[in-house]
């Protein structure tokens, strides 16, 4: 259901995550598990996650990006603060 990808965003995140780091910060309580982040996104951005990233800011804040395809087709990419699942920005 959910895709990662090692993808950099340099405008959002420094550097992202590899799956065992990924693993390793949720086991270690510094991130909740995507689905749990992905539950606080808006009605109406609710959709198919298509990627989604753990990555580190430049400031050292984890944060989950996704990209969902709403249910009227429209790519939505939000932000979400990774230790709290947070949404941070949708747009």
């Amino acid at each position: 259901m959910f895709a990662f990808a090692l993808v950099s965003t340099p405008a959002l995140a420094q550097s992202c995550l590899t799956p065992a780091e990924q693993r390793a910060a949720i086991a270690g309580s510094q991130a909740v598990p995507l689905a749990q982040a992905a539950r606080n996104l808006r009605p109406e951005h609710r959709g198919e996650v298509v990627n989604a990233r753990l990555c580190r800011t430049s400031g050292g804040q984890l944060v989950y990006l996704l990209t969902v395809v709403d249910r009227h087709g429209k790519v939505v990419r939000a932000r979400f603060d990774a230790a709290s699942g947070q949404l941070l920005q949708a747009r």
